[in-house]
């Protein structure tokens, strides 16, 4: 059971860490960042930077582990693992160059929205204030719980201004269905490692004393099958037929939503 858990937890690690690089090179190649929504990023990276925050002082203080083990109970596990750690060290680094392309690369008409720098500067704001009033009573296991329930609101905000921007576009082009398969993928393990480790310790204990990795998996997949059933059943690749520029007798350009137009 170990072992099968531990392999999960890593598997979910590779997957969600290879999720960024798809869209990372896409936007190498093509030197431009049109298609990839700003506020997706923007809000990712709130959310990633709260549940490493949330995963980093779960495993490594030991004053928040024994907060932790006097609610649960000392025979219990902690549900962080190291792969857990590496996994929001590794994304929120990968987040931060995103951002990076963003600045650097072709973007069109695309802006940060006001409402996206509103609702981080406002999580950020509520962070501070739960920090002193946790300072005061020294109830850290209470303030990275806030971080651990603001990762997962960030995960449910977050994906929305991509579907949208899909559905408004009728497109998902510039945004890489790699990335919407391998986060998948990390949210199925993720699931399925949370089940093995219940399992081990015949306790569920461990869904709800970490209820924000089980709701992470659960609403990555909800927004993954969207996104998936956008790009390859709603806006799926297909023949589209330009007016003719030229004179009489010429046929239609006809070009592929994928395909570059040099090669028509």
């Amino acid at each position: 059971m170990e072992i099968t858990y531990e392999a999960l937890g890593w598997i979910a690690f590779l997957c969600w860490s290879l999720c960024f690089y798809p869209q990372v090179i896409l936007n190498f190649r093509r030197k431009s960042v049109v298609g990839l929504n700003f506020d997706f990023i923007v809000l990712n990276l709130t959310k990633h930077t709260s549940y490493l925050i949330y995963n980093a002082t779960l495993y490594f203080s030991s004053t928040v582990q024994n907060q932790y083990f006097q609610k649960y109970g000392f025979g219990q596990m902690i549900p962080v693992a190291a792969n857990d750690v590496a996994l929001s060290i590794h994304v929120t680094l990968l987040t931060i160059i995103l951002l990076f392309q963003i600045s650097i690369y072709e973007r069109g008409d695309q802006t940060i929205s006001k409402i996206a720098l509103l609702i981080v500067s406002v999580v950020w704001l509520f962070a501070g204030v739960c920090f002193f009033i946790a300072l005061q009573t020294q109830s850290w296991l209470w303030l990275i719980s806030i971080f651990n329930i603001i990762q997962v609101c960030m995960t449910v905000i977050k994906y929305t201004p991509q579907v949208f921007m899909n559905f408004k576009r009728k497109s998902t082009e510039g945004f890489s269905i790699g990335y919407v398969l391998c986060d998948f993928s990390g949210g199925v393990a993720n699931f399925a490692q949370m089940i093995v480790q219940s399992l081990d310790q015949n306790s569920w204990v461990n869904f709800t004393g970490n209820i924000g990795k089980i709701l992470l998996s659960l609403i990555s997949m909800f927004f993954d099958l969207v996104f998936i059933c956008q790009r390859f059943l709603i806006y799926s690749t297909g023949k589209v037929k330009l007016p003719s520029e030229t004179s009489i007798g010429k046929q239609p350009l006809i070009i592929s939503d994928h395909t570059e137009a040099d090669n028509v």
